[in-house]
C-alpha cells in the first residue's frame, strides 16, 4: 500500500512537511526495538513524513541522527542508577539528585534535537515502556507534558513482564512515565495481552500493530559471498543445520533445542547465532554442559555473524543472519518468554520448519492465525520428536508446510498490514490540516530544515 507522491503531490502528508522523531536507547543492531524502529521510519517515509532519530548508539542516516550518549542504557551513569534502583526497596537521597540531575541534561539534548530538526511528531521506541534509562523515560514524558506535542508511543515490553524490574525503589517514576498517562500520546503494543495489561495497570487504551517483515518481497536465493555458509561453520554435508537463531539467555529454552536434536538420532549440528550479552555468561556454560551431556554438537557462532558482511582478524568471513537463515534445515525456538517472536517470522520469511515453545504471546496471538509448526508444550514430547523426524525427511511434507506459513504470514504480519494500521494512527494523532506550530521549544520557523 505505498503512498506514491507525483512531483506536485497536494495530499496531506507532502503538504503538510511532517517530521517525526524516533527516540531510543539506541537504534542500531539487530535487536527487536531497532529493527522494528527502521520499519516503522520505512512506512512513515512512504506517507511523505520524514524520519529523524536520537538515540545513545546509531546506525541510521548521519544528516538526520542526533547522537546523545546518555540515552544509551549502558552509559556508565544510567548503568550506575540502574544498579542502585532495582533490586532494592530503598533508594539513597543522591540516587535521586542524580536521576533529576541527568533527566535535565537529557531533556536539553531532546529539546535540541526537536528544534534541530524541527520535529512535529514523537516516537519514543520502548523509551517510555521499560525502565533500562529512567533518566530519559522522565524526559521524554516531561518534554510531552511541555510542549503537548502528539507522539506514538512504540511499546515493545513493559516493565511488569519481567520479574527483576518488579523489585525496585522507584515506583513512583515507573507510575510516572512507563508508560505515562497523557492525553497526546496515543499508545501502540505489540501484543493483545500487553493490551489488555496497559488498560487494566493504567487506564490506558492502545492500538495493536504487531513486529512485520517484508512478505511481499520473498528473500533472493544466497549469492556468491553466502554460498559456504554450511562448509564455514563446519557443518558436514551428511548432517542437519539446526539453527537456534537468539542470543543466549535463559528465557530462549535452549536447552529445550539441545534435547530435541540428542532425541531426533540423526547426524546434525546446533548453531546458536548469538552471545550471551549483557546478561553474563551463566547461562551458556549451563549450554555447553548440557550439550557435552546429551551428546549434542553445539557451536555457538556469534563472532562469525554481525550487522554486516566482513572477515575477522584470521580472515574468516562474518555473514550476517540473513545469510545464515537460507542454509538452515531446521530453526528451534523454544523460548519461554518473548514479547513477540521476531525469529519466528524470520524463520517462516526464509521458509524454514520451526520448533516452538508455546509460549504466551504465540498462544494468544499468533498460533490462531493457523501456522504449521512442531510445538512444545513446555517440554519436549515424542510427538514432537516424530514430526521433526517427518519435516527433515519428508520434502513434499515440509515444502506444503513452509509455503502454507509463508501465505498466512503474508496475510498478517506484512508491511503492507503495517502500514495499514500505522495510516490510520497518524491520521487520528496529526490533526488536519496542519500541526499547530505556537509550542516555543519544538516551534517550526517558517523555512523547511535542509
Amino acid at each position: 500500500m505505498n503512498h506514491s507522491h507525483p512531483e506536485n503531490c497536494e495530499c496531506f502528508f507532502c503538504t503538510s512537511s511532517v517530521h517525526a522523531g524516533f527516540i531510543s536507547t539506541r537504534i542500531a543492531g539487530t535487536d527487536g526495538v531497532s529493527l522494528e524502529t527502521l520499519k516503522w521510519a520505512k512506512i512513515f517515509e512512504n506517507q511523505g513524513i520524514k524520519a529523524y532519530y536520537l538515540a545513545g548508539e546509531l546506525e541510521t542516516p548521519p544528516e538526520r541522527s542526533y547522537l546523545c550518549e546518555k540515552a544509551h542504557f549502558q552509559n556508565p551513569d544510567i548503568r550506575f542508577i540502574f544498579r542502585n534502583c532495582f533490586g532494592k526497596r530503598q533508594r539513597k537521597r543522591s540516587i535521586t539528585k542524580k536521576i533529576h540531575s541527568v533527566k535535565e541534561e537529557l531533556k536539553d539534548e531532546i529539546y535540541k534535537f526537536i528544534r534541530k530538526y524541527h520535529i512535529d511528531l514523537l516516537i519514543p521506541e520502548n523509551a517510555i515502556t521499560i525502565p533500562l534509562n529512567i533518566p530519559l523515560g522522565l524526559a521524554i514524558t516531561e518534554i510531552i507534558s511541555e510542549t503537548g506535542m502528539p507522539v506514538i508511543a512504540h511499546h515493545h515490553d513493559f516493565f511488569w513482564e519481567r520479574t527483576h524490574f518488579l523489585t525496585n525503589s522507584v515506583w513512583e517514576f515507573l507510575n510516572m512515565a512507563f508508560p505515562p498517562h497523557l492525553p497526546t500520546i496515543h499508545h501502540v503494543v505489540i501484543n493483545s495481552s500487553a493490551d489488555n495489561q496497559l488498560g487494566l495497570r493504567t487506564g490506558v487504551s492502545s492500538t495493536i500493530i504487531p513486529n512485520v517483515m517484508d512478505f511481499e518481497n520473498p528473500p533472493p536465493p544466497p549469492d556468491e559471498f553466502a554460498s559456504d555458509v554450511r562448509e564455514s561453520l563446519g557443518i558436514e554435508d551428511d548432517a542437519y543445520f539446526v539453527l537456534q537463531p537468539t542470543r543466549v539467555i535463559k528465557r530462549k529454552g535452549i536447552e529445550h533445542a539441545i534435547e530435541l536434536v540428542s532425541r531426533l538420532g540423526v547426524k546434525a549440528k546446533l548453531v546458536i547465532s548469538h552471545a550471551s550479552g549483557d546478561e553474563g555468561f551463566g547461562y551458556e556454560k549451563r549450554i555447553r554442559e548440557y550439550s557435552k551431556l546429551m551428546n549434542v554438537d553445539t557451536t555457538f557462532v556469534s563472532r562469525r555473524i554481525d550487522e554486516k558482511r566482513g572477515y575477522t582478524k584470521k580472515g574468516e568471513k562474518i555473514y550476517t543472519l540473513d545469510d545464515i537463515y537460507p542454509h538452515a534445515d531446521l530453526v528451534t525456538y523454544p523460548s519461554n518468554f518473548e514479547g513477540f517472536g521476531n525469529a519466528f517470522l524470520e524463520a517462516i520469511y526464509y521458509r524454514k520448519p520451526i520448533v516452538v515453545n508455546t509460549y504466551s504471546i504465540y498462544s494468544i496471538d499468533i498460533k490462531p492465525k493457523g501456522f504449521q509448526v512442531i510445538e512444545l508444550d513446555g517440554y519436549v514430547n515424542t510427538q514432537a520428536i516424530e514430526l521433526a523426524k517427518t519435516v527433515l525427511k519428508d520434502e513434499v511434507y515440509r515444502e506444503h508446510m513452509v509455503e502454507h506459513n509463508y501465505r498466512i504470514a503474508n496475510r498478517f504480519y506484512s508491511y503492507d498490514v503495517l502500514e495499514k494500521k500505522l495510516s490510520g494512527v497518524i491520521q487520528t494523532v496529526i490533526p488536519l490540516p496542519q500541526l499547530t506550530t505556537d509550542i516555543n521549544p519544538a516551534a517550526k520557523p517558517k523555512q523547511n530544515a535542509q
